[in-house]
């Protein structure tokens, strides 16, 4: 296992464990069937599992809706995905603050994944917040335009190949998921459960 090998990462998310994945990834027994992650996130623990070849199949759920259906596009149709964020990363220039509450006021509507890209690759420290009513209500980092699309482009198709055709993606309250669970899951859960 190559826990210092790089591990792509199409966008950043508060609580991501990116960071400590290399220090989680000894604990992983080899050979398991299938790992979950109850709370995905970023699906830091996937990815890292996948890239060294630790699983053979990967269940990613979280309870927000819009940020599963941008997984499945990352998964399933990446190249649609990484063109219409080039679009929208060409588009905030010269007004890039306007243009990300545009974006942001748009995605609260729609709830389309390419929107969501966009804001998670813009907003303070990875940090997504939702208002009460249920609407994305983060500010934009407006020191950075967001990553690359060249680089969110290597990014995205890395993942895509990562773990396309081995993934299931679930958006429910993990207490039904831990229903499917079966006994020879390894299911990842970030403390403190």
């Amino acid at each position: 296992m190559n826990i210092n090998k790089k591990i792509p990462h199409p966008f950043p998310y508060q609580g991501s464990k990116r960071g400590i994945a290399k220090y989680i990834l000894p604990h992983i027994p080899n050979g398991i069937n299938r790992l979950v992650e109850p709370f995905c996130g970023a699906g830091a623990i996937s990815l890292a599992s996948s890239s060294n070849n630790l699983s053979s199949h990967y269940l990613l759920n979280d309870l927000n809706k819009p940020l599963m259906c941008l997984w499945e596009q990352i998964i399933e149709k990446p190249e649609r995905l990484v063109k219409h964020y080039e679009d929208l990363w060409h588009s905030q220039h010269p007004d890039k603050k306007a243009f990300f509450f545009k974006i942001r006021d748009e995605f609260n509507v729609t709830q389309e994944p390419h929107h969501l890209l966009y804001l998670l690759a813009r907003i303070v420290k990875g940090a997504v917040r939702y208002s009460s009513s249920g609407k994305f209500n983060q500010s934009a980092d407006n020191r950075r335009s967001g990553m690359r699309p060249d680089t969110m482009r290597q990014q995205i198709l890395a993942v895509s190949k990562l773990l396309s055709g081995k993934t299931t993606l679930k958006s429910m309250d993990f207490r039904d998921l831990m229903l499917e669970f079966n006994s020879d899951d390894l299911v990842y859960m970030d403390p403190p459960y």
